[in-house]
C-alpha cells in the first residue's frame, strides 16, 4: 500500500559521438618508406578508435493516466531499478471468509522472477448496486506456483463479500478475464519484481515487503499474499481480504487513515503492519452492523 501517487516520466535516451581523422600519406619511395607509413597509419586508427567514444542508450515508459480501459494484457517486464519501500499491506481479524478455497500458503517465494505476467481466465457478475463501475483483470508472475484463475475469484470473493467496498451503494466490480476491457491491473508477484513496479509506477520504494497502486493498477507482493503479516496471527484469507480492500480503497479515492482510538477496530485503509497503535486488526471496510470502520487522517 502506499501513501503517495507520483508519476515518473521517462529518462532521455543517450546519444552518440563520432570522430574521424584523415592524414594524407607521404609520397616516399622504397622499402623503408613504405613500412614508415603503415606503422603511422596503424597508430593513428587507433587513436580514432579510442577517441570515436561510447554509446549509451537509456529508455523508460510513462505510466498509463489513471482511468484508461486498457484492452489486452500484456506480459509486463520488470525494470531493471528494484529499490524497495515502506507502504502497504496491513493485518486483519475475524471476517467472513472468501467461498472458494484460498491459494495454499505452502509454496515457494523466490526474490524474484522474470517480470512477465499470466493473465486469469476468469471473468464473473457485476457485485454490488453502485453505478461506479470497476472493472479489474488479475496477473500472475510467470512460474510462480499460484493458479491465476484460483487467485482472480478469491479476489472476487473478497469484493462481493457483505462487509466488503460493494456495500457502499455507489461502487460495483467485475472480474474480466484476459482480453476483456479493464479498468485496473491487479498483480501478484515477487518482491523483487514488486520492488521494480511499485518504483516505475510511483517512484516509491517497498523493500521487498509492501504491496503498492500504481497508475491503473495493484501490486500485490507474493510475500505477503502467501505469509501474511508478521503483525497479524490471523487467516491467511482475512489478511488477503486486507490486501485487497485496501488497495481497492485507493481506487475508490480514499487516503490512510489511522487509529480512532484503542481498542476499536482498524479502519481498512490504516497502514496495520505498520503497527496497531490499540486497535484491533480489521479486514473489512465495514463493520458487522454495516456501519463504516473510519479514523482520523494519517
Amino acid at each position: 500500500m502506499h501513501s503517495v501517487r507520483e508519476r515518473e516520466s521517462a529518462p532521455p535516451t543517450g546519444g552518440r559521438h563520432r570522430s574521424s581523422h584523415r592524414r594524407e600519406r607521404p609520397r616516399r619511395r622504397g622499402r623503408t618508406a613504405l613500412v614508415a607509413g603503415l606503422v603511422t597509419v596503424g597508430l593513428l586508427g587507433s587513436a580514432a578508435f579510442f577517441l570515436d567514444g561510447g554509446r549509451g542508450d537509456t529508455t523508460g515508459a510513462a505510466p498509463h493516466p489513471r482511468g484508461t480501459v486498457r484492452t489486452s494484457p500484456t506480459p509486463t517486464p520488470a525494470p531493471s531499478r528494484t529499490p524497495p519501500s515502506s507502504p502497504t499491506p496491513t493485518p486483519p481479524p475475524s471476517s467472513p471468509a472468501p467461498t472458494s478455497t484460498p491459494t495454499s500458503t505452502r509454496i515457494d517465494v523466490p526474490a524474484t522472477g522474470p517480470g512477465t505476467f499470466v493473465t486469469a481466465r476468469a471473468g464473473g457478475a457485476k457485485v454490488g448496486r453502485g453505478t461506479r463501475l470497476l472493472r479489474y483483470a488479475v496477473q500472475v508472475e510467470t512460474g510462480l506456483d499460484i493458479s491465476p484463475d484460483r487467485a482472480a475469484n478469491e479476489m472476487a470473493d473478497i469484493l462481493a463479500a457483505p462487509r466488503g467496498w460493494a456495500r457502499n451503494g455507489v461502487s460495483s466490480f467485475q472480474l474480466v478475464g484476459a482480453g476483456q476491457p479493464y479498468d485496473l491491473m491487479v498483480k501478484i508477484a515477487t518482491p523483487g519484481t514488486a520492488d521494480a513496479l511499485c518504483w516505475a509506477g510511483i517512484h516509491q520504494d517497498t523493500h521487498g515487503e509492501y504491496n503498492c497502486e500504481i497508475p491503473d493498477g495493484v501490486v500485490v507482493n507474493l510475500k505477503r499474499w502467501v505469509k501474511g503479516s508478521p503483525t497479524f496471527d490471523g487467516p491467511i484469507h482475512e489478511y488477503r481480504a486486507l490486501i485487497v480492500n485496501h488497495e481497492m480503497g485507493h481506487f475508490l479515492d480514499y487516503t490512510h487513515q489511522t487509529c480512532a482510538g484503542p481498542g476499536q477496530l482498524a479502519p481498512v485503509m490504516m497502514q496495520q503492519i505498520k503497527g496497531l497503535h490499540g486497535c484491533v486488526a480489521n479486514a473489512w471496510p465495514y463493520d458487522r452492523n454495516g456501519d463504516l470502520v473510519t479514523g482520523p487522517p494519517a
